[in-house]
C-alpha cells in the first residue's frame, strides 16, 4: 500500500513539474503571431520588419511566431494560414498581419476580432477600420513625395509610367494617389496606365522592357515597391544609359542603393520598417495586456537621392543598427 501511495505521489510530482516546465520554457505559453506579406528572403524591408518585431520581443519578453505566404500575391494563402492561427490551442495573444488585401482578408479580419484576439495591422490596412491600431507609413503622403521627386528629376516632362505592386492593397492604392495627385498638377505630363509587377522583379523586368518598346519617348517611371523598382531599375541598366528615363523608386535595398549611385534610380521614398516591425509588436502587447493604445501610428518616410545619400541621418536609415531599438 505504501509503495502503491508513492508512485501515486511520483507521478503527480513529475506531472507538475513537467507542465510547469512548458510554462516557463514558453511551449505552453500564448505567442504573439506575425503575419508579415510575404517571407521571401530575398524583399529585405520584410526582413528589417521582422529584425524590428523580434527587437522588440526581445525587449519585452514576448513569444512570437511569423507565419507568411511566399509571394505578396497569394491572398488566399494569407487567408488560410490566418485560419490556421485562428485554431491553435491556446490562441494567440495578438495577431499582427501585414494584410494582402484591403478588402477580401475583412472577412477573416472579423472572425479573429469576434473570437477575442487582439489584432494590429501593420504596413496595409483593412476596409472599415477593424484592427485597433494601423502601423504604417502614410502612403498618401509617400506617394506624393515620390511625385513631388519625379517633377524634380524630370524638368522637361512627357509621358511618364507608374509599376505598381499588389492590385487591392491599401498601401498600393494610397501610394498610386498620393503618387498621381502629384503629378496631375502639372499639365506636361502624360501618365500612362498603371502596371503591376505582383511582388516579382522579374516582371517589373519584363514591363519595363516592353515599355520601353512600346514608349520610345517615354522620360520616367515610378516603382511604388521594392521588387517594382528593382526589376525596372534592372531592365533601364541593361537597355538605356543611365538617367535617359528618370527612375523614382521605393524601399532601400542594397541592391536599390547600388542603383542611386549608379544614377539609374535618381531617388528612393525610403521607409522605416525596423521602426515599424518595433511599434507594431510593442502596441500587440499593450493591447493584449488590456491598455490602450493610439489607432493609427505614422512611422514616416524620407526623400533619399545621390546628393543626399551620405549625410548622417540618411545613412542611418539606409543601413540601420538592427540590434537596437529605434
Amino acid at each position: 500500500m505504501k509503495r502503491w501511495y508513492f508512485l501515486v505521489v511520483v507521478a503527480i510530482l513529475f506531472i507538475f513539474i513537467y507542465v510547469y516546465g512548458l510554462k516557463v520554457s514558453g511551449k505552453n505559453s500564448q505567442s504573439i503571431v506575425f503575419v508579415p506579406k510575404t517571407i521571401d528572403k530575398r524583399i529585405e524591408f520584410w526582413q528589417v520588419v521582422e529584425q524590428g518585431v523580434n527587437a522588440a520581443a526581445a525587449e519585452m519578453g514576448s513569444e512570437v511566431k511569423v507565419v507568411g505566404t511566399d509571394t505578396e500575391k497569394d491572398v488566399d494563402g494569407q487567408i488560410r494560414l490566418l485560419r490556421e492561427v485562428m485554431a491553435q490551442k491556446p490562441k494567440p495573444k495578438a495577431i499582427v498581419l501585414a494584410a494582402l488585401d484591403y478588402e477580401r482578408t475583412v472577412p477573416i479580419a472579423n472572425e479573429i476580432v469576434k473570437a477575442g484576439i487582439p489584432l494590429i495591422t501593420l504596413d496595409s490596412g483593412l476596409k472599415g477600420g477593424i484592427s485597433k491600431s494601423l502601423i504604417a507609413t502614410d502612403n498618401v503622403v509617400a506617394g506624393k513625395k515620390a511625385g513631388e521627386a519625379l517633377i524634380e528629376a524630370l524638368p522637361s516632362k512627357g509621358q511618364v509610367a507608374i509599376i505598381n505592386f499588389i492590385k487591392g492593397s491599401s498601401t498600393s492604392i494610397e501610394r498610386e494617389n498620393g503618387l498621381r495627385d502629384a503629378i496631375q498638377k502639372d499639365k506636361g505630363f502624360q501618365i500612362l496606365d498603371t502596371y503591376y509587377s505582383e511582388g516579382s522583379s522579374d516582371k517589373a523586368y519584363d514591363i519595363t522592357k516592353q515599355l520601353l518598346t512600346d514608349y520610345p519617348n517615354l522620360k520616367g517611371i515610378v516603382g511604388l515597391n521594392e521588387p517594382s523598382a528593382l526589376g525596372a531599375a534592372k531592365a533601364l541598366r541593361d537597355w538605356r544609359q543611365p538617367g535617359e528615363v528618370k527612375l523614382i523608386g521605393f524601399d532601400s535595398s542594397m541592391e536599390e542603393i547600388g542603383f542611386l549611385e549608379e544614377e539609374i534610380m535618381q531617388a528612393m521614398i525610403v521607409q522605416k520598417p525596423f521602426n515599424m516591425g518595433y511599434m507594431a509588436l510593442k502596441t500587440a502587447i499593450l493591447l493584449s495586456n488590456g491598455q490602450k493604445v493610439e489607432g493609427r501610428i505614422d512611422t514616416g518616410s524620407e526623400v533619399i537621392w545621390k546628393t543626399n545619400m551620405y549625410t548622417k541621418p540618411n545613412q542611418k536609415l539606409l543601413f540601420p543598427i538592427l540590434d537596437k531599438r529605434p
